[in-house]
């Protein structure tokens, strides 16, 4: 299974849309990310609907932000992106009547629970402002339109 980076790249263009100050059309995100310029829409419209970015339509217009990002944390996106998993650990379930099994499945389901809760209050304490604070730019504009910086 794929690893789910939505998370990683919705933070990524948050910056870059602080850093620019300006609208961001969905085609410059896409080419930022070497996406189509509707997966961006559509994952920007959670963020929207989060109240996180606003959209303007037409000319001069794009994706902007709805808030400073001091006050966004990581785990206000993670949520905005419908909650993905952030543990990929799958359990089996070939033979529930094993009591190995089980146990297995009970202990698995005890340590991956734990690890969520606290990764989760861990993004709670990251705001996006922190993040973007702690970028170097050395010799070069924070964002100069080319996607391999």
């Amino acid at each position: 299974m794929p690893n789910d980076t939505r998370l990683s790249r919705m933070l990524h263009v948050l910056i870059h849309m602080d850093h620019l100050g300006a609208p961001v059309t969905s085609e410059v995100i896409g080419r930022m990310l070497e996406t189509h310029p509707v997966v961006v829409r559509r994952t920007l419209a959670s963020l929207r609907d989060g109240g996180y970015v606003t959209s303007v339509r037409g000319h001069g217009g794009g994706w902007s932000l709805a808030r400073s990002l001091d006050e966004v944390t990581l785990r206000d996106i993670h949520e905005a992106l419908g909650r993905p998993k952030v543990v990929a650990i799958g359990l089996a379930d070939h033979n529930p009547r094993c009591p190995i099994e089980r146990a297995i499945h009970d202990a698995l389901t005890d340590v991956i629970g734990e690890a969520e809760r606290r990764l989760l209050a861990r993004f709670g304490e990251v705001t996006l402002g922190a993040v973007s604070r702690s970028i170097r730019f050395p010799g070069q504009p924070p964002c100069d339109g080319d996607s391999r910086h």
